[in-house]
Formats: structure tokens, sequence, C-alpha cells
């Protein structure tokens, strides 16, 4: 009883997976369409763009401000008794420190695999023991070392106040954070705000205060704090002592002392009271002029490319209204760089295509050389399928993965492709060349694709915070090289078995004829010039011995006799 599908006799044909897939073309192309579309889906839903990858450093930093000390001060007091106080506890790698004026910058280095938060706690107790910092050292701040996703700065800079800057760029992060997919930006490059409020002397004796005492009664009076609630038939009132002051006229009216007649002296009686900033040696200059960064950041799923294009669309709108003599600009794009490594891959892809198309068709048959291509698209945009269950995302590293193994996605395919085109120039069918194609070849391609594999392996068991960036580009590497052993295997030969006779009219009648008239040559190249320079270089093995160690011997002279330059690093423009 026939069945419709093809007999393949062949003496070495076997039942199998492959032969299953050669003869079904619908569940190749099924297997192809998914790959496809739901890469394309999941990339552009699921797959986070960044520029650089997000991970947890293992680091914990320690700051510990002692305003008025020197840095050898600053040692002695501070460092020293911290570094006793948390050398040997379990997951501290190596600890480094920094005296600097006023404050004290200590870095711990956690080992591999600590538990960080346990590490934390360990060193919040240590550092709370210590007795022996000095009376006006201030509370220590104790801290997991985290990386933030900054995508550029739009910098305002112009000959005016810094006060005038400063709440200018305030109004500029407010109008930033109102945009849809813009979520935190951060001022920076500037001193913090502070008010000043100055006692003259004679006003303290005149009332009989003193400093401190004027401090803490603004200490008691400019808070904001709740004051619990109060139970009524209506249901539950809570109360709110609301005293928080947050600029310098606030404090005017702020009851400092009553006198004995009753009357209130308030603290504008008293003090200069005055808006301005902490006394910092913070200074920032763009063009040669003032300036101020608002820092932009990614959060989430955002992408950099969306973020920068919103705040360059803000700072057009920005540019008409500003003041005269104020200015802005964008600097640090880092989503440029983003961009160029995309470009990059695009590019690198686009070349690969046609070269793959291109020389196939030239040497082969043009239908051949076309599903071999298909083989860099499938494989790479299947990868985004899997990308997720690996935690990559596409960032700088793993676009640096992709354009690594665009050299190599296809050398299985071409493999593949020759094997069964070989088949079928001996007569036969095109199911059977496909598998008894695929099953020649099949052995040696999975063994390359393994070895790849093998060889990029070892960069995940690559230790500390390198390790986890490390850990990206064979992650990447690895997924496309296995999709694309498996579009070899089982959807190339689908598309291969099935192609039809080429017409002899037409244009596609020409190309064959074309194709067919330079094969010829080369084949003629093949087996009367290279086939007998073979013979004779294996028949005068010494000879060819002798001509080889020449070179060498010829290449080694070059670069010690300085003809060939030797640089640790190559000397190129920067941008």
């Amino acid at each position: 009883m026939k069945t419709g599908k093809p007999e393949i006799k062949h003496p070495g044909y076997k039942r199998g997976p492959v032969a299953w897939m050669a003869e079904t073309p619908v569940a190749a192309n099924l297997l192809m369409f998914v790959l496809l579309v739901a890469g394309v889906i999941v990339l552009l839903t699921q797959v986070k763009q960044e520029i650089f990858p997000a991970f947890e450093i293992d680091r914990i930093d320690i700051s510990i401000s002692y305003p008025g000390a020197s840095p050898e001060e600053v040692e002695k007091g501070i460092i020293l008794a911290v570094e006793e106080a948390i050398n040997g506890l379990e997951g501290v790698k190596q600890v480094s420190s920094n005296a600097y004026e006023g404050s004290a910058f200590i870095n711990v280095d956690l080992l591999y695999n600590a538990n960080r938060n346990k590490t934390l706690a360990d060193i919040k107790n240590a550092i709370d023991r210590v007795t022996s910092f000095p009376l006006d050292a201030e509370e220590p701040t104790v801290k997991l070392r985290t990386t933030r996703r900054e995508v550029l700065d739009l910098v305002l800079y112009g000959k005016v106040k810094e006060k005038v800057l400063r709440e200018l760029a305030e109004n500029v992060r407010d109008d930033l954070l109102k945009h849809e997919g813009i979520t935190q930006v951060e001022l920076a490059d500037t001193r913090p705000l502070e008010i000043h409020i100055e006692v003259p002397e004679r006003n303290l004796r005149a009332y009989g205060l003193t400093i401190e005492g004027i401090a803490g009664q603004i200490r008691k009076s400019a808070m904001d704090l709740p004051a619990g609630g109060v139970k009524t038939r209506g249901g539950e009132v809570l109360l709110r002592t609301r005293e928080r002051r947050d600029i310098g006229e606030e404090f005017e009216d702020l009851t400092i002392i009553n006198t004995r007649d009753g009357a209130a002296v308030r603290l504008s009686d008293i003090a200069r009271i005055t808006d301005g900033f902490a006394e910092e040696d913070v200074y920032t200059f763009y063009n040669g002029l003032p300036a101020i960064r608002a820092k932009v950041y990614r959060i989430g799923d955002q992408t950099p490319l969306d973020i920068a294009e919103k705040v360059k669309e803000y700072k057009k709108k920005l540019d008409p209204v500003l003041p005269p003599g104020i200015s802005s600009a964008i600097w640090l794009d880092r989503s440029e760089l983003f961009h160029q490594r995309v470009d990059l891959l695009k590019r690198n892809a686009v070349i690969g295509l046609i070269l793959v198309l291109g020389i196939l068709g030239l040497f082969l048959e043009i239908r051949l050389a076309f599903w071999v291509t298909m083989g860099i698209p499938i494989s790479f945009l299947g990868s985004f399928l899997f990308l997720p269950v690996t935690g990559v995302s596409i960032n700088m590293i793993s676009l640096f993965g992709f354009i690594v193994t665009l050299g190599m996605v296809v050398d299985d395919a071409i493999v593949v492709g020759e094997s069964i085109y070989v088949h079928r120039q001996e007569g036969q069918s095109g199911l059977e060349a496909a598998i008894n194609g695929v099953r020649e070849v099949l052995t040696p391609v999975s063994f390359s694709i393994i070895t790849s594999v093998v060889a990029f392996s070892p960069l995940f068991f690559v230790p500390g915070t390198m390790g986890k960036i490390f850990r990206i580009i064979p992650s990447v590497v690895i997924l496309v090289l296995l999709l694309s052993l498996f579009e070899s295997i089982y959807i190339l030969p689908a598309h291969l078995a099935h192609l039809k006779t080429v017409r002899v009219n037409g244009i596609r009648g020409k190309l064959h004829r074309f194709q067919a008239a330079f094969s010829i040559k080369v084949t003629n190249f093949a087996s009367d010039i290279y086939g007998p320079m073979v013979r004779w270089c294996v028949k005068n093995r010494w000879i060819t011995w002798a001509a080889a160690v020449f070179m060498l011997l010829l290449s080694i002279g070059m670069v010690k006799g300085g003809r060939v330059k030797i640089d640790f690093f190559p000397k190129v423009e920067s941008d």
C-alpha cells in the first residue's frame, strides 16, 4: 500500500529524526517560524536592553565623617579602628581605606559566593562595638555597593550665580521626571543646599543664650513627626506635628525664648538667616562656565535609546526658553555607545549574509546558498527566545558575544549544505541526498560545535566581579551555536530535500548556467593544478618540511630583527 511519501532506495537508509524531519517540511517550516517570530516577540517584550549589564557587586562601602580632622587624624582615629574590627570576619577578602580631610572611606571586598547580607550585618555590628571613635566623628554609613544605570547627563551652564543655576536645574529635574518613561533623575556636581543661621555674640550676651541652646531649640521645633491618633465616634483622627522647615524664611518666626513681660524673641530678631550652600570644595565647569549636571538613569525595563531620545527632545524644547546667559548640552551620552555596538552587529550581519549568499551561490547553487544563509537569522533570533532563561540582557557585552558568533554561526550549515549538494551531484534524489548528506557529516559537524562550546565554557567559572561580566559571552555564544547546529541538522535538510528543478529559461536559468560554468573552472583548477601540487608536496615530504621550517625561521627573524613592530596596545586615534 502506497502512503504518498517518496520511497528512498539506498543501502544506508534508516529511519530516524533526521529522516523524519527531511520528509516532513511542514514541521521544519513550523520550527523555523517559531524561532523567527517568537524570537522577535521575546526580544521586543521580555529581553531587557541596557548599556552595561546589571549585577551585584561583592563590595561593602563604609564612610565616616570627622569634621575638621586632618587625613592623619582620620587614619589614626577612625580607619585603623575600623580595619582592626572587621579584619578576619567571615566573608571578608580584602579591606582598602582612604583618608581625606574630614572623612574616611573604607572598601571591603567580599569572598566569592559569600553571603552579602550576612557579611553586611556582621560588619555593622563590628563597627557598632568600636568605642574608640573620636567624639566629633559622625555615625558610620555602611552599605552594599550597587551599580546604577546612568544613560546620559543634561548639563546646564552659564555665567550666573550658583543659586540661580541650582534653582533652574531643580526645575529641569522636575520636568524630566514628569515625562513618561523617565523615573530617576538626580543633580550632580553641585554643593548641597544649606541654611546658614548666624547669631552675633552681642545678641547671645543680651539674651543670655548659647549657640548650643539655639541649635537645640531649632532641632526640637523644626521637625515632622507623627503624634498618634484619637478615636472618636466618627472614626480615628490621626495627629501629626508638621513643623518641617525647608527654606530660611520659614525659620524667621521660630520662637527662641519668651521675655519676662511675655514678649516672644524670634530667631529673626537675633540672627541673620540666609539660604546658601554647604562649605565644600565642589566646582564644576563646562566650556569654562559654571555648570550643574542632571544625571538621567535607566530603571527596570526602560531602554537607553528611548530615554536618550526623550531627553534630547526635551532639550530642544528647553533651549528656546532658557534665561539669557544659560545654555544646555548633552554630555556622556552612553546610549551612543550602545547604538554604535548595535549598528556594528547589524553591519556585520548584513556583510555575513551577503558573503555567504554570494560565495555559496557562486560555488554551489543560489537556492542552496539562500537556505544556508537563513541559518544566521534563525540562530540569532531564535536565541532571543531562550535568552531570558539565562538571565542575560541586550548590553555591550552580550552584543560583543553576538558579534563573535557571526564568524562561526553558519560553518556547520555550509558543511551540511555542501555535503547534500555533492550527493545530489552523484545522482541521488533530493530527499535521499538530504538524509545521506546530513548523516555523512553529522559527527564532525557536531564535534566542531561541541569543541567551540567547550572552548568558551571556562568563562563560566571566572570568579569575582569580572566573572559576572565574562559569563555573558559564553551564554550567548553557546546558545547561538547550539541553535545553529539544530538548524543545520533538522531544518536545513528539509528545505534542500524539496528543491525543484532549476528552470533553464529566464534570469534563474542564466544565473544557473553562469554558476555551473564557474563551478567547472574551479573543479578543473582543483584537479589540474591544486591536486598535482598536493601530490608533489606529499611525495617530497622532506622538501615540504624544510620549506615550512624556513618560513618559520624567516618569520621569527623578521620579528626579532625589528621588521615587525611589537606594541602592547595598538596606537589608534581616539574619538
